[in-house]
């Protein structure tokens, strides 16, 4: 039997919050409905959310303080954010908002069927966005 699921919301480790907090609001619109700030006043943790998108981000130092063991784990930057947009207009848009992020890969047709480009944001993630 299989269970329903509801949503996927990536949790992405950084050294950082901050900029990357700042990198989705003043470019993106995002909003920040949540956040926890550390023993020293700068955030551990934050949840980024517009139109249905949610991102959350957790400092390495606080995953690590509360489990040790994942220390070793949190070396290199395995996954990608994949984000669709409604239409090339919004990629256009979107591409003038993000201007002056790494550029990983320029905007280019895919054999599937989208528009695409891929940035670096602040924490070194890479995220596509898309149009079909």
């Amino acid at each position: 039997m299989a269970a329903n699921l509801k949503s996927l919301t990536p949790v992405l480790i950084v050294d950082a919050v901050e900029p990357c907090a700042a990198f989705w609001m003043e470019k993106l619109g995002f909003n920040k409905p949540s956040e926890v700030p550390g023993d020293d006043g700068k955030l551990v943790f934050a949840i980024l959310q517009k139109d249905g998108v949610e991102i959350m981000y957790q400092t390495k130092a606080s995953v690590i303080a509360e489990s040790p063991d994942q220390a070793d784990d949190l070396g290199g930057h395995s996954t990608a954010l994949f984000i669709t947009v409604p239409s090339i207009g919004d990629l256009d848009e979107i591409e003038r908002a993000v201007h002056g992020a790494p550029m990983v890969k320029e905007r280019h047709k895919t054999f599937y069927g989208s528009t695409e480009f891929y940035i670096r944001e602040p924490g070194g993630n890479v995220v596509g966005f898309a149009a079909f």
